[in-house]
């Protein structure tokens, strides 16, 4: 399928609207993941979420898409209660300890990986998914995530930097992405426009950049004929490696979403 053909029939339509609203879901969270010094939350929540996934296949017959996801966020939910302790408790140690419980979590994923038949192609798909091939019920969960998110942001922001609420919505919301974007391009879309926002750019601005950023990278896997999740993970990465080149003075406060 050529260019003109695969716009004609609408096919980038879905993965499109998949990146945007992705994005718009993970921003707000990426800005309360570098206020909180916590980085590696992502990582460690999102393989919290694939290992729980994966142990479901190896042990339910098809399970299905309700199970599956459920499973997922409980999985995410846990993980995410584990690093709010351990960032509260030991506060100097919270990136060292957030690793640990990525290892943690990775190390479970394999062993789930194991289990299944399948289990190497589904713990590929969760590392970097193909976007490309994202469905309408899975645009529809992401489009509901960016809607709640962009409500909590604007209209309840004091909620969101309590950590009941911060946790419990990184968890929930990272459970439903990371399937459909894969890990590696939630990271990226968490970390890239965090950190233009704390650079100095405006929040609307650095979301435009991430958002073109994520397009290109799609399209240069349809020209390319490569893995769409990696093309856009780099795109994304270079964006965000690109927000050094702006600097503010010292005693410039970084802008901040709410």
């Amino acid at each position: 399928m050529g260019w003109l053909q695969a716009l004609a029939t609408g096919w980038f339509v879905a993965p499109a609207l998949a990146l945007l609203f992705g994005i718009l879901a993970l921003a707000p969270l990426g800005a309360q993941v570098l206020s909180r010094g916590v980085v590696f939350i992502d990582l460690a929540v999102a393989q919290a979420a694939a290992a729980a996934a994966l142990w479901v296949a190896a042990f339910t017959d098809h399970p299905s898409t309700l199970a599956t996801q459920g499973m997922a966020a409980a999985g995410a939910l846990a993980c995410a209660a584990v690093v709010a302790g351990l960032a509260r408790r030991w506060p100097a140690q919270r990136e060292a300890l957030i690793g640990l419980v990525y290892v943690m979590g990775a190390s479970l994923a394999l062993l789930g990986a194991r289990q299944d038949p399948h289990g190497r192609e589904r713990l590929a798909e969760l590392l970097a998914a193909d976007v490309l091939w994202a469905g309408w019920w899975q645009v529809g969960g992401l489009a509901v995530c960016a809607v709640l998110m962009s409500l909590l942001q604007y209209r309840c922001a004091f909620w969101l930097r309590r950590d009941a609420v911060f946790y419990v919505a990184f968890a929930l919301v990272a459970s439903i992405v990371v399937p459909v974007l894969g890990l590696f391009v939630v990271f990226v879309a968490l970390i890239a426009p965090a950190l233009w926002l704390r650079a100095g750019t405006s929040w609307w601005l650095s979301l435009l950049g991430t958002v073109a950023a994520a397009s290109l990278g799609l399209a240069l896997s349809w020209w390319l004929d490569a893995p769409s999740g990696a093309c856009v993970a780099l795109a994304l990465g270079a964006w965000g490696v690109a927000s050094t080149v702006r600097r503010l003075p010292p005693s410039a406060a970084p802008h901040r979403p709410d």
